[in-house]
């Protein structure tokens, strides 16, 4: 479990520092996340101690909640101060975010469609 769990911090500090290297607006571990991913893709599989760590970690995802609800009552006035544009923003993106999905479900449906009739 330690390797895996210095692997997945060795991409995140990788992702880190090419982030602030190259002075990125995304954050270091998303970039590190997709280094890892590329890496898993390159590599064909997951090794089974990495598998583990990181069903492990999902499993206690709710913890990394706290932060951000520690963040959002320290920054709770001005929530309350901004709370239209917010809710605009999370009801807009929601409907996007819907309405993408559904279009690109609707695209693949039809593009398996057209296979099936192709006899493929």
């Amino acid at each position: 479990m330690i390797g895996a769990l210095t692997l997945l911090l060795v991409y995140q500090l990788v992702g880190e520092i090419i982030a602030r290297g190259f002075g990125l607006p995304v954050p270091g571990p998303v970039i590190g996340m997709l280094l890892l991913f590329l890496t898993l893709v390159v590599r064909g599989r997951v090794d089974d101690e990495l598998r583990r760590t990181a069903g492990g970690l999902l499993q206690h995802l709710s913890l990394l909640f706290v932060p951000a609800g520690v963040g959002v009552m320290l920054h709770y006035q001005r929530l309350a101060d901004e709370w239209l544009p917010l809710l605009a923003g999370v009801v807009g993106s929601t409907f996007l975010a819907m309405a993408v999905t559904a279009l690109v479900l609707q695209a693949l449906a039809h593009r398996g469609e057209g296979k099936k009739e192709d006899g493929q």
